[in-house]
């Protein structure tokens, strides 16, 4: 049976450029290599990468009988979330965690962000000047850290969530560039010379975010109300099979993982998407003509199903993933994958950027058309941004449903354009994939009757606006 090729590069280089630049180290890799390759350079040794649909979908529908998904190989998450969360337990213990989670970002729960995440939108972009550059990145990442502060805690305001949601935004913002990012590769480097060095900077800013973490915690089992649906709540009330409750330690982890995922990434696809509106102008026209469809006042379930509005964001999550590779699987015992010999041990990632880049499935995939989700119904392993299987991201529905009011709120609402030209990039921050410049934008206005209203004339229709509240009633 055939080897599994690897790349014929020097390890070395092979490493640098996955840390300082992944997708070119991807797709250099999968030209020599594709569909799947043997690789060295993904904080594991010996990992095998799949992007060909049917290896992917092998692995996630078998990834709890020839597969298995062991929290050990994620330990370069540990710094950011601990041992406690549910990226780092195993078994039966990570999925009733799942059970007891999921449902804070599902069903009627998804109304209440609904409404949120409107006003706090209108709220976001209603401070940004008129006619200056802003960063799109930091601004979806305001609004993006509000919705899950208030589905964690089910607040948002007071002095300790401002304090905290400052802090987290600092730090994961102490990640944004390749170079610093290495430092959640190489833990050779995780040495604390003081608050001047940059892991010394990371340890006193988690420190304080612990701080502010246990003392809510300790306010809540105090204070006790059942009626309470926020999922600090609801993880406190929680049981195991013995009647015990989960420990400060496991709520605190688990409530990172919550608050740094939930943040992060969204406003990542939401920033991508911002970009992607905005370069291709009749996009945006098409789904701007499809929201003004539904009148004044639509409910956000209604936005939430539109179709094109669907495929813009798949598009921009198709395009330009946040994530580029699934949560490692071991193989349980031998396997045949594509016609090659898996032997027992083996890890195996799929790699989702590869796969939502490949020219089968994806016709000019450097192409945005949000029109080929409407022409065709894609399949769990050849659409996946959010991996798949028993490590699928928890966090999708809430994501999905906030991108979209988010750019449904701007497009409707609001007149931007690109403050630069240049194309941008992918560019690694921390674990992910961002656009490297940040995506600049300027404010020209607000809309009215599909008109732009300037400075002198804002604020009249920012009251009607907010009266109105078209999208958010």
């Amino acid at each position: 049976m055939k080897s599994i090729p690897q790349s014929e590069k020097p390890l070395l280089l092979q490493r640098l450029q996955w840390i300082f630049d992944p997708v070119t180290h991807l797709e250099n890799t999968h030209a020599e290599c594709p569909d799947i390759f043997y690789s060295q350079v993904m904080g594991v040794e010996g990992s095998v990468i799949v992007s060909h649909p049917q290896a992917i979908q092998q692995i996630l529908t078998n990834d709890r009988k020839q597969f298995s998904s062991p929290s050990q190989y994620n330990q370069l998450l540990q710094p950011l979330v601990g041992d406690n969360s549910t990226i780092m337990i195993d078994g039966d213990r990570h999925r009733k965690r799942r059970q007891l989670v999921m449902p804070s970002f599902h069903g009627e729960r998804l109304k209440t962000y609904g409404e949120l995440t409107v006003r706090i939108t209108k709220e976001v972009l209603n401070q940004l000047p008129t006619g200056q550059p802003f960063l799109g990145r930091p601004t979806m990442q305001s609004i993006s850290l509000k919705v899950i502060m208030e589905a964690v805690f089910g607040i948002t305001q007071g002095e300790r969530y401002e304090k905290l949601q400052r802090l987290l935004g600092q730090l994961t913002d102490l990640f944004e560039s390749p170079v610093t990012s290495a430092l959640l590769f190489f833990p050779s480097l995780q040495k604390d010379w003081g608050s001047w060095s940059p892991w010394g900077k990371f340890l006193r800013q988690r420190q304080q975010i612990d701080e502010l973490i246990y003392a809510e915690i300790s306010d809540r089992r105090s204070h006790q109300d059942p009626n309470r649906t926020d999922i600090l709540s609801l993880l406190i009330e929680a049981r195991d099979e013995a009647g015990e409750p989960l420990s400060d330690q496991e709520l605190r982890d688990e409530l990172m993982t919550l608050l740094i995922a939930g943040h992060e990434t969204t406003a990542t696809a939401m920033t991508w998407g911002l970009y992607w509106l905005h370069r291709t102008p009749e996009v945006k026209e098409k789904l701007y003509q499809e929201l003004t469809s539904l009148g004044e006042s639509p409910d956000a379930m209604e936005i939430f199903r539109l179709p094109y509005l669907t495929a813009v964001c798949n598009e921009t999550l198709r395009i330009s993933p946040v994530t580029m590779l699934t949560f490692p699987r071991v193989a349980e015992e031998p396997i045949e994958l594509l016609g090659y010999k898996i032997e027992p041990g083996t890890l195996i990632m799929g790699c989702m950027y590869l796969t939502m880049q490949r020219e089968d499935l994806y016709p000019n995939p450097r192409e945005f058309r949000p029109e080929r989700f409407l022409e065709r119904q894609y399949s769990p392993y050849e659409f996946l941004p959010f991996g798949g299987g028993v490590r699928r991201c928890l966090g999708e529905a809430l994501a999905q449903f906030e991108m979209k009011l988010v750019l449904a709120t701007i497009i409707a609402n609001y007149q931007l354009k690109l403050a630069e030209k240049q194309p941008e990039k992918l560019q690694r921050r921390g674990f992910t994939l961002a656009a490297s410049r940040g995506v600049k934008l300027i404010k020209l206005g607000l809309l009215s009757n599909n008109k732009v209203v300037h400075n002198d004339e804002q604020q009249p229709i920012r009251d009607r606006l907010q009266s109105v509240d078209a999208i958010a009633n």
